[in-house]
């Protein structure tokens, strides 16, 4: 059965989950809400979420048995999380998985008591979420989606690969909170890569594709996307305009890069989705989001696609190879 239908069939029998199955169980069904921060159509939603269930059944949880799992799709759309987060607070879950920190910030104006486990969110203690890393505080914790002195490798993973570069447009997108971290990152080493870096504002297709195009009139350019819901929801157009114009590129997660972007550097997100399932299995045994740590990535992870090099005409270093984690020809 395809996620869609699933998701719709468990929506339809929540108010008559078979009897049969909870006496089985000798226990009531948890029901879990998650808020994504992309399309339900997006490849990486399954990817994530997969590794989500396979580390809840690791876990004892069986979805049509002892669990419901009810999703909602905010696809980096401020009003759909505004929509969607009392929506789901509504339906009395145990606990609430979110992705992305504007996910958290819906859900924690919606409800301060409903335990959250939060995933792909960057410096949670600036951003107001969670009191501190170590004692969270509130109904909130979960996993850091990365460190901003991550981004600062960016320009000099860009300057192995395409050495005559010397101009770098970071794709950012302005309403993100951590959008302001990465860039300021990236501009902190970049002089000393003698790269010269032009902040690029990117929340559409349109928008996209001007900044882009505008941008690749120069010569010796390069781009940084920093991760972002919009980065992530209109990846394949960027992957696109940066072969159309030969731009070598370094992205944030590995996705961009099986997608065919060139290079990317960042945490293994997958792996944040399996711990993630921890926590949640630890708050429905009886632990409290305010007394467990926010976590930092625990794997990062580099990704070279050789064919995409190939076509810039770009000769991949021998030792970037070697220190990468995964190879795509």
């Amino acid at each position: 059965m395809r996620r869609r239908e699933f998701i719709t069939f468990l929506g339809s029998a929540a108010a008559t989950w078979p009897f049969a199955a909870r006496a089985q169980q000798g226990e009531r069904v948890r029901r879990v809400g998650v808020l994504m921060n992309i399309a339900e159509n997006d490849p990486q939603a399954t990817v994530g979420l997969s590794a989500f269930e396979r580390g809840l059944a690791e876990r004892g949880w069986t979805l049509g048995s002892n669990m419901q799992i009810e999703y909602r799709w905010g696809a980096g759309d401020a009003d759909r999380y505004r929509r969607y987060a009392p929506e789901l607070v509504a339906l009395s879950p145990d606990v609430i998985v979110a992705v992305g920190g504007t996910a958290v910030g819906a859900l924690q104006q919606a409800s301060r008591t409903v335990p959250i486990v939060f995933v792909a969110v960057t410096d949670p203690v600036s951003r107001g979420l969670v009191a501190s890393l170590a004692r969270p505080g509130g109904n909130t914790t979960g996993f850091v989606e990365f460190e901003y002195s991550i981004c600062a490798k960016w320009p000099e993973m860009l300057k192995q690969i395409a050495p005559s570069v010397t101009r770098a447009a970071v794709i950012r997108d302005p309403i993100e909170f951590s959008g302001i971290g990465q860039l300021a990152a990236i501009q902190s080493v970049a002089p000393s890569f003698g790269v010269e870096i032009i902040a690029v504002d990117a929340r559409d297709a349109k928008e996209i594709e001007r900044v882009i195009t505008e941008f690749a009139r120069g010569s010796n350019g390069g781009l940084i996307v920093t991760l972002s819901g919009s980065a992530i929801g209109y990846r394949k157009s960027i992957i696109t305009l940066a072969a159309r114009h030969k731009l070598p590129a370094v992205y944030a997660a590995r996705y961009f890069v099986t997608d065919g972007g060139l290079m990317s550097y960042g945490a293994a997100f997958t792996d944040e989705y399996r711990r993630a399932a921890d926590y949640v299995d630890r708050i429905l045994k009886g632990e409290k989001p305010a007394d467990m740590p926010v976590q930092a990535p625990t794997k990062y992870e580099l990704v070279i696609n050789l064919k995409t090099a190939k076509t810039l005409g770009l000769n991949v270093p021998l030792g970037l190879q070697q220190r990468a984690d995964e190879l795509i020809e």
